[in-house]
């Protein structure tokens, strides 16, 4: 079966719950009933419910941008997958570059995030990637290799088909380099290889794998024309309603 494409936009740390609202106003209503195209969108937590209840009725799904680990208790400043859920949340993004940079995420708490969003059915978004300098002494397989067994630890396969991965080199995050597409789709290969070698390959097929780095309308065409790459997440692209709908359109969209 044919993995259906998915556009995820993360905003990052942006945009009030009225500035939600009035991005859910603005997007296209070609993108709000896209078919053929999963779609979500990842705001901060706090503009989370209101983005949910304004895109309700459309195909646009609304994601965290991470959770915590445990159901409850006294974390101060977290935010648990089951309060994900019960704002209207449906995916979630874990392990972002920035996450593992400024927050100190790692590969085990990544797989616990894993772990605790799978039960409580959320869908992962999770991300992996390698640093510049890890790329410019050919790391980048070994630290991909490493990032997917990880955080797929103990994780049974018969829930990893409805995974999804992200290759966000870092080199590339909001930089505004891109990395080549037939390079992007070779690292994303090599994910899908991984995720076969660790469950099989049944799952790792129906696993959808994303680029993401400085992903724009100008460069989505070609990106989305490589057999490995199934969508993007996509950062600054994704903060103007005009410019996320031509990436919800990117088969209509000229390189």
């Amino acid at each position: 079966m044919a993995r259906v494409p998915l556009m995820a936009g993360n905003w990052k740390m942006h945009k009030t719950r009225a500035e939600a609202r009035a991005f859910a106003d603005a997007l296209s209503a070609d993108a709000k009933s896209a078919r053929g195209v999963e779609v979500v969108v990842c705001p901060p937590f706090t503009a989370l419910g209101v983005l949910a209840e304004a895109l309700e009725g459309t195909v646009v799904k609304v994601g965290g941008q991470d959770c915590d680990s445990h159901d409850q208790g006294a974390y101060t400043g977290q935010t648990s997958p089951a309060m994900l859920r019960e704002a209207g949340a449906t995916h979630v993004i874990l392990g972002h570059s920035e996450r593992r940079q400024y927050y100190g995420e790692t590969d085990a708490s990544v797989n616990e995030k894993l772990k605790a969003s799978l039960k409580h059915g959320l869908v992962p978004i999770v991300c992996v990637g390698e640093k510049l300098e890890e790329r410019e002494v050919q790391l980048t397989d070994n630290v991909i290799i490493v990032q997917v067994q990880r955080a797929l630890s103990g994780i049974p396969a018969e829930q990893v088909g409805g995974l999804v991965f992200a290759y966000e080199p870092v080199w590339a995050i909001g930089t505004g380099k891109t990395c080549a597409s037939d390079e992007a789709n070779r690292v994303c290969g090599l994910i899908r290889e991984t995720i076969a070698r660790h469950v099989g390959p049944g799952p790792a097929d129906d696993v959808r794998i994303l680029y993401g780095g400085s992903v724009k309308p100008e460069t989505i065409a070609e990106q989305m024309a490589q057999p490995q790459i199934d969508g993007a997440l996509v950062g600054g692209a994704s903060l103007e309603a005009e410019s996320f709908a031509k990436l919800v359109a990117f088969d209509q969209v000229t390189a």
